[in-house]
């Protein structure tokens, strides 16, 4: 009886030991997402696409998503 009780102890110890450091990993990868930078989205005047305004081809009639777009809108 003795022994079923330490192995009971035991398997409580592990069990809590693995939720906490699991707690620990959900909480760190939850600060690492909320730490990443947005990214405006801007939609082509052409193709209705929407693609990063870093990576977007301005226009005389608005933003595109690649040059063939814009030269075809503005043709």
């Amino acid at each position: 009886m003795k022994y079923l009780l330490g192995f009971l102890v035991m398997l409580l110890v592990a069990w809590r030991w693995r939720t906490a450091r699991s707690a620990k990993q959900l909480n760190a990868q939850r600060q690492h997402s909320a730490t990443r930078t947005q990214v405006e989205m801007v939609r082509c005047d052409q193709c209705g696409v929407h693609v990063p305004a870093n990576e977007a081809v301005p226009g005389a009639q608005g933003t595109y998503c690649s040059i063939v777009h814009r030269q075809k809108k503005e043709s």
